[in-house]
């Protein structure tokens, strides 16, 4: 009787609001269908992206995996940590062989979304993880040399005691596009440093075929693409190859930066000129993964390794001649110090394998852990 009564008390819809009812249906319905369109036009421009990456689809991570105890493996999963190689090839789109003049590995904090970065010496006198010469030792670029990205980053792992399953590769040519849509990067040049710049300019300009002004001494400069990579090349100041890496993080964080406050229409001009120039073995879901946080993401510090060294090279001599080295001071105990720096790990105690790497370094070389 209560639902009759009710029923009753209802006034009955008019026409007018019969059609209206049915006019917001509709407009709903377009809504949720324009949605829809955009959300697969979204994909499908996403992925049209995605294809213009060269993807490794050969590198497998589990092949350059070495064993960690399970403490430090619950600690490393909290972060993304990715192998970046900058390569010293004159061909472009050569990416499996070559020495990795730039070696650095980039740390993102998943939580917190800080990136750190630290510059491996090229010259640092390490186990090259070759599979077919298991006592073989060389300078830390050789091993992108000897085996591409695949030894390469096993090298890192078993010197390191980390568990990097992804890289990135780029060469002169990548890096010089991408600062010349960001606009260039401004970094104050010291009056020896702009002399050594426009040298390396020269080989620069005619590597990426792109033009350049010479500096004419020491300032403040909006450095274009073939300045901002010569810059990151200069190894014959005060400090040589020491600081020649801050060089190269400096610029990264100068493109950084401008990244983060560009548009989108340079974001997909970046997309467009530099994916192409660049190898990954990270997949298209890892990439979106990666990229959906982009804005959120902070340069944090910075560091070179080792961190303790010996002061000078030290010639290492082989079968067929010697080699100038950087030796770490130890290896054991600037392991430790990295396990810090990038995961806040204060007490790390290295594997065995890194100990024993350790001892053969200071057997071959002499070279000891500095005393405090």
């Amino acid at each position: 009787m209560a639902k009759q009564s009710r029923a009753q008390g209802q006034k009955p819809m008019s026409k007018k609001e019969k059609k209206n009812k049915r006019r917001k249906r509709k407009i709903i319905i377009v809504i949720i269908e324009l949605l829809i369109l955009l959300g697969v036009l979204a994909w499908i421009w996403v992925n049209g992206k995605m294809d213009k990456l060269n993807t490794d689809v050969s590198f497998k991570g589990q092949d350059v995996r070495v064993e960690l105890p399970e403490e430090t493996q619950e600690v490393l999963v909290e972060y993304t940590t990715i192998a970046l190689f900058g390569l010293d090839n004159r061909e472009e789109n050569s990416y499996s062989r070559g020495n990795s003049d730039v070696i650095m590995v980039a740390r993102i904090d998943k939580e917190t979304k800080e990136v750190r970065l630290v510059s491996v010496y090229r010259d640092t006198f390490l186990k090259m993880a070759d599979l077919n010469n298991t006592d073989a030792y060389s300078k830390a670029n050789a091993a992108y040399a000897m085996g591409g990205p695949e030894q390469a980053v096993r090298m890192l792992n078993t010197n390191l005691d980390l568990d990097i399953q992804e890289y990135v590769s780029f060469d002169f040519s990548a890096v010089a596009e991408a600062v010349d849509i960001l606009g260039g990067v401004e970094v104050e040049i010291t009056n020896e440093e702009a002399g050594h710049l426009n040298n390396y300019c020269v080989e620069t300009s005619k590597v990426t075929g792109k033009d350049y002004t010479p500096l004419p001494g020491a300032g403040t400069y909006n450095l274009n693409g073939v300045q901002a990579v010569s810059y990151g090349r200069i190894r014959y100041t005060i400090g040589d190859d020491f600081k020649r890496t801050e060089r190269q993080r400096l610029v990264v964080e100068k493109m950084v930066d401008k990244a983060l406050a560009s548009d989108m229409s340079t974001i997909n001009e970046l997309i467009d000129v530099v994916f192409p120039k660049i190898k990954t073995s990270l997949s298209k879901a890892e990439i979106l993964s990666l990229a959906k946080d982009a804005f959120n993401y902070k340069m944090g510090d910075n560091a070179g390794f080792p961190f303790d060294r010996e002061n000078e090279v030290v010639s290492i001599s082989y079968q067929k001649g010697s080699q100038d080295c950087v030796i770490p001071a130890d290896l054991a105990s600037n392991v430790k110090q990295l396990h810090d720096f990038l995961y806040g790990t204060t007490s790390y105690q290295v594997t065995d394998s890194v100990q024993s790497i350790s001892d053969e370094i200071v057997y071959r070389t002499g070279v000891r852990a500095k005393k405090d």
